[in-house]
């Protein structure tokens, strides 16, 4: 059944928007409407309605748009937050689910081995690794050292998440304080070697320059 709160975002469409979600019924077809919106680099974390109505996300809501759209599906609406090395490289969203007791996931990215994952891996840490070797910042070096526990979107649909910015950052305040769980230990952090040349130009193509990361001021 359907929460109210997903029913008002599904009422709020426009006809086509509405026709276009509601024919989606595999994970697969979730990705691929994440893919068809530009990527954007920007502060604001857009609710589902608002990333449909602009046609323009990021990798936060982005997720949550695609945590929605599985939620209809007949997934649970969870997302985990990929955390990187402090300072040097941004997070990423990513909006899971599981068949068969194995993990998939779907997700917006500025890079194109950040997205979808096929449901084949065991457990969370698995799908984590699974996007380690191409997890990078603008200087080759493999930034992913963490993942949270999976953050279950039912919670918040009392404050309009899906159709209300206010719902969303509550959603990103909860995130952000979940307790990272690490991947590597220090020492195999420090032996990482740079992505080579050929895969770092090969993981670039299509990216948008604008939406890359930028080191906070000090």
């Amino acid at each position: 059944m359907l929460s109210p709160a997903v029913i008002q975002f599904l009422k709020a469409l426009d006809p086509a928007s509405r026709d276009k979600i509601l024919a989606i019924k595999n994970p697969f077809q979730v990705q691929a409407l994440l893919d068809e919106m530009p990527y954007v680099g920007e502060d604001r974390n857009r609710s589902p309605l608002q990333v449909m109505q602009d046609r323009q996300c990021h990798c936060l809501d982005g997720g949550l748009l695609g945590a929605l759209v599985l939620n209809l599906i007949g997934f649970p609406p969870r997302i985990i937050d990929l955390v990187p090395q402090p300072d040097v490289d941004d997070d990423h969203v990513l909006a899971i689910f599981q068949i068969d007791g194995f993990y998939g996931a779907v997700a917006k990215s500025n890079f194109s081995g950040l997205r979808f994952r096929e449901p084949v891996y065991r457990t969370l840490r698995e799908l984590a690794m699974s996007y380690f070797e191409v997890f990078f910042n603008i200087q080759g070096e493999k930034t992913l050292r963490a993942y949270t526990r999976p953050l279950n979107l039912m919670v918040f649909d009392r404050f309009n998440w899906p159709i209300d910015e206010q719902g969303v950052h509550l959603i990103t305040q909860r995130l952000y304080s979940l307790k990272p769980i690490p991947l590597i230990n220090p020492l195999q952090a420090a032996r990482l070697s740079k992505l080579d040349e050929r895969s770092y130009q090969t993981n670039m193509m299509g990216v948008n320059l604008e939406g890359l990361f930028k080191a906070p001021a000090h």
